[in-house]
C-alpha cells in the first residue's frame, strides 16, 4: 500500500480526535515520540507495519489514512506548476508543500482543474463559433432583422412630412422586423442554452449518434448478446435520435458494431488481449479479420470487460478522402474538434495516404501538460470495387492512453490548429486563438 503526502497529517488529525497525546501513542505502538513527530509532519514515510498498528491504536483502518485523494492533489498540483513559466527546481518538493499546506494545494489543484475546464469549453464554443452552420444563419437573421429596425426609424425621425400611409406603413415594418428579432433572438438563446448541459448544442445527425453511444457507455448490450433481431423499435426508444436522419446512421452503426462482434467475440477478444496485449495488429492476424475491425472493436468494449483486463477507455476517430470526421470518441486529455477536420499530424490522416498499411504512432498533446497515447491507423476501401469510380477510402484511428511514456521522439498534435498551443507547428493552417490577435 503506497503511503501519500498527507498520511502524516491524517494521523496526527486522528490522534488529536481521540484525546491522545504524542507519547502516548509512540509507546503504544513501539517508536519514539521524536520518530513519531517526524511521521505527522510528513518528514518520513510509514513502513505497512508501522501504518497498520497506527491504525488500530487509532481505532480506524489503515484505508483510512490513506486516500486516493491524496494522489489527485499531488497531480493537480504537479500539473499547475508545469504551465508556469518560472523556474522549477523545488518540484522535487511538492510532497512537502501539500503535506504543509493541504488547504492551500487543495486550492491550487482545483484552480487548476477549473482553468483546464474553461479551457475545454472556449475550445468548443470557439469551433461552435467558427464551423456551426446554424450559428451562423441565426445571426445573420438577427443582425437583418436590427439593420432593418435602424434603417425604418432612420427614416421616420429624418423625414417630418411623410404621409400618413407612409407612416402606417412604415410602423407596421417596423413592427414586424422586431418581431423577427424577437423570435430570432429568443430561437437563439435557446440555442445556446443547451451549452449549460456540458454540451454545446447538438446541431447535425451524427453528433445526436454520438450523443446516444456516449450516454450508453459507447457499448450496447443487445449487440453483444446478438439478441438485436429489429433495429427500429430499439431505436425509437432512444431520445437521443430525434430526427429520421440520426437513426439513419445509427441503425448502419449497430449493424456494424453486430459484424465486429461477430468477427471477435468478447471471450476469444479476452484471451487475445490476455496473449498478446494490446496489439491490434495481432489481434487481427489471430482472427483472419481486418485491422480496422480490431481497432472499432477495441474502441467499444464493455466497461466491466475494461476494468476486469486493467484496460483504459480508449478514444477512436473515423474520417473518409476529404478528411471529414464521420465518428469521434474522444479520450480523456485528447478532445476532438466538433466540426470540420483534425491536426494533420494525426495518423489518422497519414494513412489515407497508404491504404491498407497499418501505422503506429507515439503522439502527446501539445501544451505543457500534455497527455501521452499510443495510436494505431488504417485506411480501407469501402464498398464494393468499381473499374468506373475510384475507390473509396476510410481510415481509422485508436488512441491507447499510456501515462508511462517516456519517449523524446512522440510527435506533439493538437486538436485543430484554432486551439493548438504549438505555434511554431509546420501543419498550421490557421492561426491559434493563443497567440493576441489571431
Amino acid at each position: 500500500m503506497s503511503r501519500s503526502a498527507l498520511t502524516g497529517t491524517r494521523i496526527r488529525a486522528r490522534r488529536t480526535l481521540r484525546g491522545l497525546r504524542q507519547t502516548d501513542l509512540a509507546r503504544m505502538v513501539g517508536v519514539s515520540p521524536s520518530y513519531l513527530n517526524l511521521i505527522e509532519h510528513n518528514r518520513r514515510k510509514v513502513s505497512a507495519p508501522l501504518l497498520g498498528a497506527l491504525a488500530q491504536a487509532l481505532g480506524v483502518s489503515s484505508d483510512v489514512l490513506v486516500e486516493d485523494s491524496d494522489t489527485r492533489l499531488v497531480e493537480g498540483a504537479r500539473a499547475a506548476a508545469l504551465r508556469s513559466d518560472t523556474e522549477l527546481g523545488d518540484l522535487e518538493r511538492i510532497d512537502d508543500f501539500i503535506g504543509r499546506f493541504p488547504g492551500w494545494a487543495a486550492v491550487l489543484a482545483e484552480t487548476h482543474g477549473r482553468v483546464e475546464r474553461l479551457e475545454r469549453v472556449v475550445e468548443q464554443l470557439n469551433d461552435r463559433m467558427t464551423h456551426d452552420p446554424y450559428l451562423g444563419d441565426a445571426l445573420h437573421e438577427i443582425i437583418s432583422a436590427v439593420t432593418s429596425v435602424q434603417s425604418t426609424a432612420a427614416i421616420l425621425n429624418d423625414d417630418g412630412e411623410l404621409a400618413p400611409e407612409w407612416q402606417d406603413r412604415f410602423h407596421r415594418n417596423i413592427l414586424t422586423d422586431s418581431g423577427r428579432l424577437a423570435e430570432g433572438a429568443v430561437a437563439l438563446v435557446n440555442y445556446i442554452d443547451s451549452a449549460k448541459t456540458g454540451e454545446t448544442g447538438i446541431a447535425a445527425p451524427q453528433e445526436e449518434v454520438e450523443a446516444w453511444l456516449a450516454r450508453e457507455g459507447y457499448h450496447i448490450d443487445l449487440v453483444e448478446r446478438g439478441s438485436l433481431d429489429r433495429i427500429e423499435p430499439y431505436l425509437d426508444s432512444q431520445v437521443e435520435l430525434a430526427s429520421g436522419a440520426a437513426q439513419q446512421l445509427a441503425a448502419a452503426w449497430l449493424a456494424q458494431m453486430q459484424a465486429d462482434a461477430r468477427a471477435l467475440p468478447l471471450k476469444d477478444l479476452g484471451a487475445a488481449l490476455g496473449r498478446y496485449g494490446v496489439a491490434p495488429d495481432l489481434v487481427a492476424a489471430a482472427f483472419g479479420c481486418g485491422l480496422d475491425v480490431v481497432l472499432r472493436r477495441l474502441a467499444h468494449l464493455p466497461r466491466g470487460f475494461c476494468t476486469e483486463l486493467g484496460l483504459p477507455p480508449m478514444g477512436l476517430a473515423i474520417c473518409d478522402m476529404s478528411g471529414t470526421l464521420l465518428f469521434r470518441r474522444p479520450a480523456e486529455g485528447f478532445p476532438f474538434p466538433r466540426f470540420g477536420g483534425g491536426c494533420p499530424l494525426w495518423p489518422l490522416y497519414q494513412a489515407l495516404r497508404q491504404p491498407h498499411v497499418p501505422l503506429r504512432a507515439n503522439l502527446v498533446t501539445a501544451g505543457r501538460s500534455g497527455r501521452r497515447f499510443n495510436a494505431f491507423a488504417i485506411a480501407c476501401v469501402t464498398g464494393p470495387a468499381r473499374l468506373s469510380m475510384p475507390p473509396v477510402l476510410r481510415a481509422t484511428m485508436l488512441l491507447l492512453p499510456d501515462e508511462a511514456q517516456v519517449d523524446d521522439t512522440a510527435i506533439a498534435v493538437g486538436a485543430s490548429c484554432r486551439t493548438c498551443p504549438q505555434l511554431d507547428c509546420p501543419a498550421r493552417r490557421e492561426p491559434s486563438i493563443l497567440v493576441a490577435g489571431a
